[in-house]
């Protein structure tokens, strides 16, 4: 099946599956970080990173290997972004929370290297 990434077009799905599971949220989290610091300056910049952040969070939701338990959390985190990204109105998830919950991994991805 072939997915079509509108804010990765380089981008296969095959790479995105060879990260690890640290790698994979850590990029994630590199773009929660840049709509976090883009949302009151440059609107244009923060939705395009919210929606690359729910590019990369989608394709690591369809990664075979993260099946079960973790799939769940992807999945919660999903509905996560999406809150903040509406304002945060059903869980009060702001892009701040969602930058702290998303370092970790990627320092952790940094670390492994």
């Amino acid at each position: 099946m072939a997915v079509l990434l509108i804010h990765h077009p380089g981008l296969s799905v095959a790479r995105w599956q060879r990260l690890s599971l640290a790698e994979q949220l850590g990029n994630v989290g590199s773009e929660i970080g840049r709509a976090r610091r883009w949302k009151n300056e440059r609107p244009k910049h923060w939705e395009e990173a919210a929606h690359c952040a729910l590019e990369l969070l989608d394709l690591t939701i369809q990664d075979p290997r993260w099946q079960g338990h973790r799939r769940k959390e992807l999945l919660r985190a999903r509905e996560c972004v999406g809150d903040a990204y509406y304002g945060g109105g059903e869980y009060g998830t702001t892009f701040e929370d969602l930058d702290r919950y998303f370092l970790p991994f990627a320092l952790s991805a940094r670390m492994d290297r």
